[in-house]
């Protein structure tokens, strides 16, 4: 995908149309076990119903097939940076969204406060999403340690999140994560890829085994994951490649992170949906390219509530007009991922997506889901063909050869 990223490069040019990308987190779902609909199927969504019908739709697979993406891939393929090629730490995204200020030679790790019970078994990998205000506390008690001449900053990010950052020389990002992204297993040691990350891994399990102690009688959050120990990464950005003044408006942290690497900037918003929408009204005569991010979508799937994330659907849905009212150039409306409520995690299934405007040739599907979108014009693509789409059908493109 550098052919992507070089051609977009050569192709693209300034223009006065405006894209808006939606992006349903955790958007594609699976049947439920009694109406043998998907969350999409059951909603109440007549707006979106009524804009696939006027659209080009399809299905995308954010990664490859059979792959199960975690939200930076997902995101990346979308903003058409091939993830395969393309990669980031968690950690990273979790502390540029909160604006910390990473060093180069910085590790950063996500940190998931989580509930052990009396055998040391993770039982909740998130630790009943404790609220911010007890991250906050907990974070100030870890903080500030030094191992071996690594200092380790802790920050709080957002309910059961923290940022974990290792400063200090020698440090390498080639080492593997201590949450196994499973309930009923014990937290995993911290294990060097190679030579360079050894001492990485043993500052971080000297880390984890200090934080043990003060961790343990804090339930439910008694204990602490680390994932996504990573650099900070450099890519071209959104204004090189595409010629778009971006903007990301997004409530929270990692998504905001996601957008600062890709040179999006990043506008202030509330926490809620109407907030988002609001900000996204303030902003629209400003920018050219508007990421409007929708994480509640995502957390329901995880939390395995199937009729949850069907009412965050509807209340998207109820808000779609005052986006449509806008009237951007373009509007493509997706996911990063599916994350059914039924399988209660990320999945490697396939996304719906839309994309709306003047020059889209609408096809032939009339609602906004699964089924539907697998007669799609668009067919089943790779997710990071999107913004390519999406600036055609915009009219920034200019004619590749003679």
């Amino acid at each position: 995908m550098a052919d992507q990223i070089d051609l977009m490069r050569e192709l693209s040019v300034k223009t006065g149309t405006k894209i808006v990308m939606v992006v349903l987190d955790g958007l594609g779902g699976l049947p439920d076990d009694v109406t043998g609909k998907t969350e999409l199927e059951t909603a109440n969504i007549p707006n979106l119903n009524s804009l696939a019908a006027n659209s080009i739709c399809g299905l995308s697979d954010p990664v490859l097939p059979g792959i199960t993406p975690g939200s930076g891939p997902g995101h990346l393929g979308l903003f058409g940076y091939d993830p395969l090629q393309f990669r980031i730490g968690r950690g990273v995204l979790e502390a540029l969204g909160i604006d910390f200020d990473l060093q180069p030679a910085d590790v950063a790790s996500r940190g998931n406060l989580c509930t052990l019970d009396d055998r040391g078994i993770i039982t909740d990998r998130r630790a009943g999403r404790v609220a911010t205000e007890i991250s906050r506390q907990i974070a100030k008690q870890l903080d500030g340690m030094e191992i071996d001449g690594v200092k380790v900053i802790v920050e709080a990010v957002k309910d059961h999140r923290l940022v974990v950052v290792f400063r200090g020389d020698g440090l390498s990002e080639s080492v593997t994560d201590s949450d196994p992204q499973r309930v009923g297993l014990e937290p995993q040691p911290v294990v060097a890829a190679n030579k360079a990350s050894e001492r990485m891994a043993e500052v971080a399990n000297r880390f984890l085994g200090k934080t043990s102690h003060i961790l343990s009688g804090h339930y439910p959050a008694n204990g602490l994951l680390l994932r996504g120990f990573s650099h900070i990464p450099h890519y071209p950005g959104f204004e090189e490649i595409y010629k778009l003044d971006a903007c990301a408006i997004a409530s929270y942290p990692m998504y905001r992170g996601l957008a600062k690497v890709v040179g999006m900037t990043v506008v202030k918003t509330g926490l809620t949906l109407a907030d988002e929408i609001q900000t996204l009204k303030s902003n629209f005569s400003k920018y050219n390219f508007f990421f409007l991010h929708v994480k509640a979508t995502d957390a329901a799937g995880e939390d395995g509530d199937f009729n949850r994330k069907v009412s965050v659907l509807e209340d998207f849905d109820r808000y779609l007009p005052q986006i449509t009212e806008l009237k951007p150039d373009v509007m493509v409306v997706t996911g990063d991922h599916s994350t059914p409520a039924t399988l209660g995690a990320h999945g490697w299934h396939t996304v719906p997506v839309l994309v709306f405007g003047k020059f889209c040739r609408p096809d032939q599907v009339s609602a906004f889901n699964e089924t539907a979108c697998i007669g799609g014009g668009l067919g089943h693509l790779p997710a990071c063909y999107l913004m390519p789409l999406a600036m055609a059908n915009a009219l920034k493109l200019e004619k590749f050869g003679a």
